[in-house]
């Protein structure tokens, strides 16, 4: 039978520049300094990783980080290393043939999971947990993200709401956070944060928001979106650096941030457009207002995965703010009607507040990922 162990294997495929990497970095570090686990982080693309964590050497074949044995996964060479006591396959990242041939010639074969990608649809609650007999022998398990009952959770640091808490309560702090960041904001400035992709259409909203009576500022990390606010600005390029005011609007491109410096800024802003899994995760955690920009497929199945979670995001709020709320998600997605969805939810900007303070604080009674998947594995003995 297989032993409980408190040494754990992570594999990272870095697919979608930082949202896989982001989730297993912080995995692997809330494993390590909240339940004491040892972990070998293995990732395939260390050039991307150090944008994310920047003590990472992308040189080094094997180094340690915040307590992490990072190691690069080169897929073409054998991993000589003996499989620890659970190996994480993160998003079917699809494990090395020799590690998993020195999997099923153990002792005590590792506990192999499939750590997925999060979805609120109403089938990931029937699948999680299930376990798959491979053609090795070995079985498989799937472990499912959720911000649902009967799925595994998702990410939260067991200090973040504090930490979060108290930077929110302290004014001076945030305007020392953004001055360092380059920005210049004055009070009941509206600040919105966007790390998107690449979204045609948005200039009519651009525009809007160039001619409102309030200014707002838009602080975009480096990342995809530039491309598409440069063309609608007129301008060959954004960089890290670039301050433009157009009437009412400011536009602050910022450089890629920590994670760390991510989630505070994240915390300055009164609306978080995000993207892919990690920052949605992390603008659930800031309790304001969010826009999932969500992974675009090819066969549409995306919208599917964006209704889904926009149903239980929504669900405490009236349904005449959530119908204009959904127009808006659905416009930013879509590409077209920005303007007019973002005119339309003006009259419920307080049940949307309102909404995210609420979804926030359901959310944080729910187990966390990292301790789900302690409790999971312990639980197969």
């Amino acid at each position: 039978m297989p032993h409980v162990g408190k040494r754990w294997d992570i594999f990272c495929a870095v697919i979608d520049n930082f949202g896989d990497i982001g989730i297993c970095w912080r995995l692997a570090r809330q494993l390590v300094a909240e339940h004491g686990y040892a972990v070998r982080l293995w990732v395939d693309d260390l050039y991307s990783f150090a944008r994310l964590c920047p003590e990472v050497n992308p040189r080094c074949v094997v180094q340690q980080h915040q307590g992490v044995a990072i190691h690069h996964w080169r897929k073409e060479a054998f991993i000589e290393f003996q499989p620890e006591a659970v190996v994480i396959e993160a998003f079917g990242c699809t494990l090395p043939d020799s590690f998993i041939a020195a999997m099923a010639a153990q002792p005590n074969p590792p506990t192999w999971i499939n750590l997925e990608y999060l979805s609120a649809e109403d089938w990931v609650a029937d699948c999680h947990g299930l376990a798959s007999l491979q053609s090795s022998g070995l079985k498989k398990f799937f472990f499912f993200p959720g911000v649902q009952p009967k799925t595994g959770g998702v990410l939260r640091e067991p200090a973040l709401l504090d930490q979060r808490n108290t930077f929110k309560a302290q004014p001076q702090t945030q305007q020392r956070f953004l001055a360092d960041l380059g920005i210049s904001v004055a009070p009941n400035e509206r600040l919105i944060s966007v790390f998107a992709y690449e979204t045609p259409g948005i200039k009519p909203w651009l525009e809007l928001l160039q001619q409102a009576t309030q200014p707002t500022h838009l602080l975009i990390p480096e990342g995809r979106v530039l491309t598409s606010f440069a063309m609608a600005l007129g301008v060959d390029a954004l960089c890290p650096g670039t301050h433009i005011q157009q009437g009412s609007l400011h536009l602050w491109v910022l450089p890629f941030l920590t994670q760390e410096d991510y989630d505070r800024l994240l915390w300055c802003c009164s609306l978080n457009i995000v993207r892919g899994e990690d920052s949605l995760i992390r603008a659930q955690w800031a309790g304001v207002p969010l826009i999932w920009h969500i992974y675009p497929q090819s066969d549409q199945a995306h919208w599917g995965k964006l209704e889904a979670f926009f149903q239980h995001y929504t669900h405490s709020m009236p349904p005449s703010a959530a119908t204009a709320l959904w127009q808006l998600w659905r416009s930013w997605n879509a590409f077209e009607g920005l303007e007019q969805a973002w005119s339309a939810l003006e009259p419920y900007e307080q049940d949307w507040s309102q909404g995210a303070a609420v979804w926030l604080d359901t959310q944080s009674h729910r187990p966390d990922l990292a301790s789900a998947l302690v409790k999971f594995v312990t639980d197969q003995f």
